[in-house]
Parts: C-alpha cells; structure tokens; sequence
C-alpha cells in the first residue's frame, strides 16, 4: 500500500529542479520547515534556490552554508528564509546551540540541508524531501509530511509538485 503522506516527482535538469522550488514556495506558509536530504550534490541547494526565488528573494544570493552553517535571506517586508547546512554537525547537543527552536518558532521558512542526520531535533511537524541522484541531471524528489497537516495542504502540495512544468 503506497504512504499517502508522499509525493514524488522526477526532474530532468537542474532548471527543473529549481522551477519545482518555485511552484512550492507558493504554497508554503510561514513557519514551514523543510528536511533536505540527500546525498553530496544531489541538489539541495538547487532546490533551496527555487524557493527563494519562488519567494521573491534574489536566488544569486543563495549558497549551501557547509561552514557558516546558517544563511539568512532576507525579501520584501519581512519574508525570511533560514537556512541551515547540518553536515558538519557534531550531534544533537550542538544542533540545539544552533538556536534552531528559535528558528523553527519564527515566520521564517526554515531549510535543513542534511536534516534526516537530527530528526529527533527537528519541529513535530515538518516537511522532508529527499532527492535521489538518477544520473548526471535527473533526480527523483519525493516529499513526505511529516506530522499532522491539513488535508488540503496535502493536496495542494502533489498537485503542485505533479504539475507539468
């Protein structure tokens, strides 16, 4: 029986991988955190670069933050995306010294790249997309919520992502 709470979608070059950024950030609400998992290069960043973008925020300025481990993007108003590379990550311990309940509590959009390796750290309720690598440019992502999300979200959310590009 397939999980009800996932939605996959394969995409053929990082153009598309980023325009599925885009269309998500459309639908995500304030608060909203996001597990990217993957492995090295899979394109964690692409994606964080389309929900930028997708959010009106400049995606030049978006870089994976292996070694400062917390970006902040800030757009019009007061839109916010954190994001955090986790990689280098000792435990659990200094995850929390992250300051990311603080994160996680604001009406940013918080981005995890490497989030699976602290998932005991991480809010009730998140969204995690992991990203396979099928070859030089496709990727199979598929996104599981996790915790308790409105129906509807979850609807909006696979017609979104299934949508041609």
């Amino acid at each position: 029986m397939p999980d009800s709470k996932r939605i996959s979608a394969v995409t053929e070059s990082e153009a598309q991988t980023e325009q599925i950024g885009q269309h998500i950030a459309q639908i995500l609400q304030p608060g909203t955190v996001i597990s990217l998992c993957g492995t090295l290069g899979a394109g964690k960043t692409r994606l964080v670069k389309g929900i930028a973008a997708g959010l009106q925020i400049n995606s030049e300025l978006v870089v994976s933050p292996t070694f400062s481990i917390v970006n902040l993007y800030v757009g019009e108003g007061d839109l916010r995306i954190n994001h955090l590379d986790v990689y280098r990550v000792a435990d659990s311990d200094e995850f929390d010294e992250l300051g990311a309940d603080e994160l996680f509590e604001s009406d940013a959009i918080t981005l995890i790249e490497w989030g699976d390796r602290f998932p005991a750290c991480l809010p009730e309720n998140y969204i995690e997309i992991q990203i396979e690598v099928l070859d030089d440019t496709r990727r199979k992502l598929v996104f599981r919520l996790v915790g308790n999300f409105p129906a509807a979200f979850k609807d909006r959310l696979r017609e979104t992502v299934e949508r041609p590009s």
